[in-house]
């Protein structure tokens, strides 16, 4: 998704508009669509700012981070367990969740989930 367009920008569109010039007229004279001259506008009439909306994820987490403590204490019951595994664990508690979640769950605690081995090398060959 791309980044917003300044603020500035937006106010000087909403001054040529209350100035007189119509929605088309503005949005040619600054290189912006008709759309965002009209919204920057009726969002100034409202709410007296043209500042964007925030974005997705700039102050939510992700619902998974409710069931944190859930998650991790399956994973230090079982840390064999892979992420299918852990996602299908979480299933029968109620937790709807995707492998990939999962991952970025982990990503996010600093969590690495690398297995190792389940058995000892075999040290048939050395004497």
């Amino acid at each position: 998704m791309p980044s917003p367009l300044s603020v500035d920008l937006r106010e000087r569109v909403v001054a040529a508009v209350t100035e007189g010039a119509s929605f088309h007229q503005a949005a040619a004279r600054f290189g912006v669509s008709v759309s965002s001259a009209s919204r920057w506008s009726q969002r100034f009439a409202q709410q007296g700012h043209v500042a964007p909306k925030p974005t997705h994820g700039d102050d939510r987490l992700p619902a998974i981070e409710a069931h944190a403590d859930l998650i991790l204490s399956l994973d230090e019951a079982r840390p064999e367990r892979f992420l299918r595994e852990l996602r299908d664990a979480l299933a029968e508690q109620g937790v709807q969740t995707s492998t990939s979640g999962l991952s970025r769950f982990f990503a996010r605690h600093g969590i690495t989930r690398k297995k190792g081995r389940c058995t000892p090398l075999s040290r048939s060959g050395l004497t």
